[in-house]
């Protein structure tokens, strides 16, 4: 159409014409409104001749829009530019302006460096998988869609936007952006050839996966200076990608990471199902490769390309940690003839990994680990960490067997073990809320089912399930963290109780009898042949354990300044029969995130926060923020000022105190504390004269949800030994005596009560999975079943006709609801956007969300090698 410098659309001044073509023309523009540089690309005007292409357009516009990441190009705007009379109205989008050139014109030259080809994968996999967890797939990834920034960073462009002024009107029902259920037409071909997955060379629907094999070639080509997969004809291109390999990699001539080469040929595999499950995953493993370079002497003989049965087995799990470094410091400590120095080496662990749930084995050799709901296992002889199959929805607390052969583990409600050589898994026993466990060389299985229960054993078979200690409360109302000392009868575990009864105890197999060891405020570890491991003031101290009398002798001396503290008081540390130990310094930093309905930041509360806020809570109001903050191992409740900023400190005790609610004046908080060695539920002012209340007093671990809006009840949650989690209320004033509300041999957990109080939502596990309900308050009335395909954490928007809840895959959903008299009754969930783990919350009136994001990764994981104990200090 022909704009001339000094023209304007809408509300963009026209600068200059950047670059034209037959996809439209590109100009450079001034947004008046908000003063800043942009980018518009103008369509050409046939394209909006079609009404319905037109309509998809823009939808597609505003998903790609939606996609906040710093490597995805930013979308501002999209429009149309009035007619002349001489046509249609154009199309545009306005987008950000960049400065640099494509990944093509970057590969003019020849083949990209190493290091800078990964760092460009990187990048591009990070975009990819913020794209992806939208539900948007690129589908047509090749270099002219890839642009790096003059300051070197990496923008993906043309989510879909090019594809879609490809089609013809014929095809108008094809969307080239899976923003809703795949609308691919059969034997329709999207893409660029040479860059296309095999499932879009036959036609099929391609998704996230379809992205990685493209991101593969784009990789292999940054390495090579070749395309993987070419031909004298499109044909002949389309047929090799369906039929064969690409050439070998230049691994010894370019002296690319042997590593790298089996990520690239596992992007490239033909199957979608044998390449990485997720961008996410990808990036993980190139990340670890950016200080990771195997020598090429190493490379003599030996075939660049793996095998395919191994290319199975590799997963995105690699380190920063070189496996060759590793074997070097072993086989040195292993050749001293004297006493080798101490070692400390580091070990990356994924973004999302639990901070304190890593076990060495007790050979040293290997490390288990959480991280994405699933347990992964690192050989230290390696450079990469595996997922164990069939091992999804893995707790925290995963332990070894004694030969280190088989791993125990917790998930689903259940004790299991996988024995690494066969993969296979076996349930022992019922543990519905699970506290770590431990196992001998008898094969006794040490365990806490739940917090409020006390020891139990199990065989590794699953037979001979039995008490080991007796809870004594109120000094002893919960153990847990047990640890076989090593003649397998004895072992050490931690109790809670009253300040005086606290710390590490020492028990038996033989008998119920305890004693106390250590007063401490954490467990303990136990490192061969005599040493302790514990924490005081966040440090990580050793002393020595006289293994005759159990008594613990000479001073304790610093082995870490620092070292993460997590669920249950969980300590980021584990040590090995060999002697080595792991440990984790510090658990990052989280920063809070305001979002829109579309999943948009829109502003920030607070600064980085390295004490691990969690359970947030928000007045009624929107004014205040109460949640819980861990502070050198103590947990306290904190207030944040949501409007004008600034936080205080609401409880000082030296115990844990979590789950603040607010009174619906704002005036008053609830919450539990382990003042008496389990969770009660107290409540006193926030601010103004007044003293603090206990409303309910019980030897069961509980924990507080919401705060009717008449003010009159409270409503909490129950860990019953039985029963499992319940839902309970009690009056604020009167004689308080706890009601029921939901208990079932079944958990009932979030429970939240609606705006008018008539209602309380919750979520259980009933039907095998987490699924929303709501039931009327007090009673009686049927409950519903409000969510379909899993959900949890439901909250109320203050109109009282809408519920969102969290559904299995992190999404926040919008249910509709209609209330009628004394029904109510739900109607379809709308998906708003993917939540950060963490879960969100919802301001009253349901436009905006509170999140939480790691901005600091948690420290890597240092492996203390040819740790010399206590034996040399004190000798």
């Amino acid at each position: 159409m022909g704009l001339t410098p000094g023209s304007r659309i809408a509300s963009y001044d026209i600068v200059a014409l950047l670059g034209a073509g037959g996809m439209g023309e590109v100009y450079r523009a001034r947004d008046s409104r908000l003063g800043r540089d942009v980018a518009i690309k103008v369509l050409p005007a046939d394209f909006a001749g079609d009404p319905e292409r037109l309509g998809r357009f823009e939808q597609e516009a505003r998903a790609a829009a939606a996609l906040n990441h710093p490597n995805i190009l930013a979308v501002y705007d999209v429009g149309q530019q009035p007619s002349t009379g001489a046509g249609p109205a154009a199309p545009y989008i306005v987008t950000e302006l960049l400065e640099g050139g494509t990944l093509r014109e970057g590969m003019a030259g020849g083949p990209l460096p190493v290091r800078k080809a990964i760092e460009y994968a990187v990048q591009i996999a990070r975009g990819l998988a913020a794209a992806h967890d939208r539900g948007i797939v690129h589908r047509d990834l090749k270099p002219e869609n890839v642009f790096i920034t003059a300051d070197q960073r990496v923008k993906i462009l043309d989510f879909g936007l090019a594809k879609l002024t490809q089609l013809e009107p014929a095809l108008a029902g094809a969307s080239a952006i899976a923003t809703t259920p795949p609308q691919t037409l059969p034997g329709l071909v999207l893409g660029t050839v040479g860059y296309m997955a095999p499932e879009q060379v036959r036609g099929l629907p391609a998704d996230h996966r379809s992205d990685i094999f493209a991101l593969g070639t784009l990789l292999y080509e940054m390495l090579s200076g070749m395309r993987a997969f070419t031909g004298a004809t499109p044909m002949d291109a389309m047929t090799a990608i369906l039929k064969e390999d690409p050439p070998e990699l230049p691994i010894a001539e370019r002296h690319i990471p042997p590593a790298l080469g089996r990520i690239v040929m596992r992007c490239l595999e033909k199957s979608p199902a044998a390449r990485f499950k997720s961008a996410d995953d990808l990036a993980f493993a190139l990340e670890g490769l950016t200080t990771h370079s195997e020598p090429v002497a190493a490379l003599a003989g030996r075939a660049a390309r793996p095998r395919r049965e191994s290319l199975a087995w590799m997963t995105a799990g690699v380190f920063l940690l070189a496996a060759a470094a590793l074997g070097v410091m072993l086989y040195q400590a292993r050749q001293a003839s004297t006493s080798p120095p101490e070692m400390r080496v580091q070990l990356i662990t994924p973004p999302d990994a639990s901070v304190t749930s890593f076990a060495l084995s007790p050979d040293g050799t290997k490390l288990a680990f959480n991280a994405r709901g699933q347990l992964w296992l690192r050989p230290l002889g390696s450079d990469v960490a595996q997922p164990l199959a069939a091992t999804e929805g893995a707790n925290q607390g995963a332990f070894w067997s004694p030969d280190s052969k088989s791993i125990g583990f917790f998930s689903d409600g259940q004790l299991k073990r996988i024995d690494l050589e066969t993969g296979l898994v076996r349930v022992l026993a019922s543990a519905p809320n699970p506290i770590w466990g431990t196992w001998n060389d008898e094969g006794t299985i040490l365990f806490v089912p739940s917090p409020s229960t006390p020891l139990m054993r199990v065989g590794a078979g699953g037979q001979g399930l039995a008490q080991v200690t007796r809870l004594n409360p109120p000094q002893q109302i919960s153990h847990r963290f047990p640890r076989f000392l090593p003649d397998g009868r004895r072992f050490l575990f931690f109790s809670l109780g009253p300040v005086e009864s606290r710390g590490v105890y020492v028990g038996s197999l033989d008998s119920p009898e305890t004693h106390r060891l250590l007063e401490t405020d954490s467990p303990a570890e136990f490192v061969p042949p005599d040493s302790v491991l514990f924490m005081r003031d966040g440090a990580l101290l050793a002393q020595r354990l006289n293994l005759d009398t159990l008594q613990m002798e000479g001073d304790a001396a610093p082995v870490a300044a620092r070292v993460a503290v997590g669920n249950f008081s969980s300590v980021a540390v584990s040590g090995s029969t060999s002697g080595s130990i792991a440990y984790r310094a510090h658990a990052g930093e989280r920063q809070s995130f305001w979002l829109d309905r579309s999943g948009r930041q829109i502003g920030i509360l607070g600064g980085p926060d390295g004490a691990q806020p969690t359970t947030p809570q928000l007045s009624r109001d929107d004014r205040l923020l109460a949640l819980q903050r861990t502070v050198n191992g103590n947990v306290d409740i904190w207030v944040t000022d949501v409007e004008r900023g600034g936080e205080r400190r609401f409880t000082f005790e030296p115990v844990r105190d979590r789950t603040p609610v607010w009174s619906p004046d704002a005036r008053h908080v609830a919450f539990a504390s382990e003042r008496t060695g389990v969770f009660d539920i107290y409540e006193r002012p926030f601010d103004g004269p007044g003293t603090e209340t206990l409303l309910v007093a019980s030897s069961d671990a509980k924990l507080v949800y919401d705060w009717s809006p008449d003010g009159r009840f409270v409503l909490y949650g129950v860990q019953d030994s039985k029963t499992g989690n319940d839902l309970w209320v009690v009056p604020v004033t009167g004689d308080r005596k706890p009601v029921p509300v939901a208990v079932t041999p079944f958990s009932e957990q979030g429970g939240r009560f609606s705006v008018d109080g008539r209602w309380i939502a919750y979520y259980s596990n009933e039907s095998g999975r987490n699924e929303v309900y709501v039931q009327p308050f007090p009673g009686p009335g049927t409950r519903i079943q409000m969510s379909t395909q899993g959900g949890q954490a439901p909250q109320w928007r203050r109109d009282g006709r809408e519920l969102t809840y969290l559904a299995p895959d992190n999404r926040v959903m919008a249910l509709p609801i209609e209330v009628s008299g004394s029904t109510i009754r739900p109607g379809a969930p709308v998906n708003l956007f993917a939540a950060p783990p963490g879960g969100f919350v919802m301001s009253s009136d349901g436009q905006r969300f509170l999140v939480s994001t790691v901005t600091a990764e948690p420290a890597p994981i240092t492996l203390l090698l040819n740790w010399a104990g206590l034996r040399t200090r004190t000798n």
